[in-house]
């Protein structure tokens, strides 16, 4: 019986490992460090990936955190995160790390969870899920040894989409029936399945769990989210057809109407809710596949002609200008750029 459980440990942590060097993420881990620092090295850790910070522990209880960071799209990063019982509070010196300008989404997976900010505070059981802005003060309490995740949001994708999401923190979101309990369960879900995916079909899913926190959120108060829960499904059906065929240079306003069965003139209204267009939103998505095509070694043969043709451009001028205005530098420099960085 001991003999198996210390293999099922062994391809417990064998398996993610194998997660981590297979998604690009980063294992820390008190247990790595020797007693005496631990404390200070979990406060240095936290201040530069999360939010800087004030931390203490039980002194009857050993300093015990793990946190494994996953990167995703547009800034996102998953955090699955264990800890024994334990406090953090934030205060109000400035970030000091471009990643800390961020809302966390946190749900709890196992043991208790408290949070406070901006006058609020909310006490989470598993499965329960909050939002915190890391750069306003905070207090977090968990009582005992616990597990979240955490999802790192850039604030300029909320501030974006939400109206007033300052006024959202340290709220519970709704997670018993609908949308919410879709959100949560898809949230642990993908963490309890990172050893199967592989690297693209990880990241593919920021953007569509982000579409479901947003519907999520938008339970907390009535018309902080411009759209109704029928208009938001909508118009994550709309992006999911534009993501799926965006490759296609033909794809176009017109084909996309057609296509989803709604008029150009109500599915650019949707997207205004989220100050963009049609258009817009199709163009951003051929550049991010464009972006990630340029960093594949199974596209280091092609021409940027023939990548861009292929993810979905037919105008080469119009695409050096709007990659260059996205990313600060044209196709060719930022292809050179990684060349260097490889070599």
């Amino acid at each position: 019986m001991v003999e198996e459980n210390l293999m099922s440990s062994f391809r417990d942590k064998s398996s993610d490992f194998d997660s981590l060097y297979r998604l690009g993420g980063n294992r820390f881990c008190t247990d790595d460090q020797p007693s005496s620092q631990r404390l200070e090295w979990l406060k240095e850790i936290i201040g530069k990936e999360y939010a800087n910070v004030e931390i203490s522990a039980p002194q009857q209880e050993q300093l015990f955190n793990e946190m494994i960071i996953y990167p995703w799209r547009q800034g996102m990063r998953l955090s699955p995160i264990k800890s024994n019982a334990i406090k953090i509070e934030r205060l109000t010196n400035e970030p000091t790390e471009a990643i800390q300008d961020c809302y966390f989404a946190v749900v709890l997976t196992s043991g208790n969870y408290w949070l406070e900010q901006g006058g609020r505070e909310v006490n989470l059981k598993p499965g329960e899920m909050t939002l915190y802005d890391a750069t306003e003060p905070h207090l977090i309490v968990m009582p005992q040894t616990s597990s979240k995740v955490i999802i790192s949001i850039p604030r300029t994708i909320l501030d974006q989409r939400i109206h007033n999401v300052g006024k959202l923190t340290a709220s519970k979101i709704p997670t018993k029936l609908g949308i919410g309990a879709v959100t949560s369960s898809l949230i642990q879900t993908t963490v309890n399945q990172l050893h199967t995916l592989d690297k693209s079909d990880f990241l593919d899913m920021s953007a569509p769990l982000l579409d479901m926190l947003m519907l999520s959120l938008n339970q907390l108060k009535s018309g902080s989210i411009h759209l109704s829960d029928q208009k938001n499904m909508t118009l994550m059906r709309v992006k999911q057809f534009i993501r799926n065929y965006c490759e296609n240079s033909e794809l176009n306003p017109e084909t996309v109407s057609n296509s989803v069965g709604l008029s150009i003139r109500y599915i650019n209204n949707l997207f205004n809710t989220e100050n963009t267009s049609l258009m817009r939103f199709l163009t951003q998505q051929r550049l991010e596949l464009t972006k990630r095509r340029l960093t594949s070694p199974i596209f280091e043969h092609k021409t940027l002609t023939e990548i861009a043709l292929q993810s979905g451009f037919n105008n080469m001028a119009h695409f050096s200008r709007v990659f260059k205005q996205n990313y600060g530098m044209s196709p060719r420099q930022y292809r050179n750029s990684l060349k260097v960085s490889n070599n």
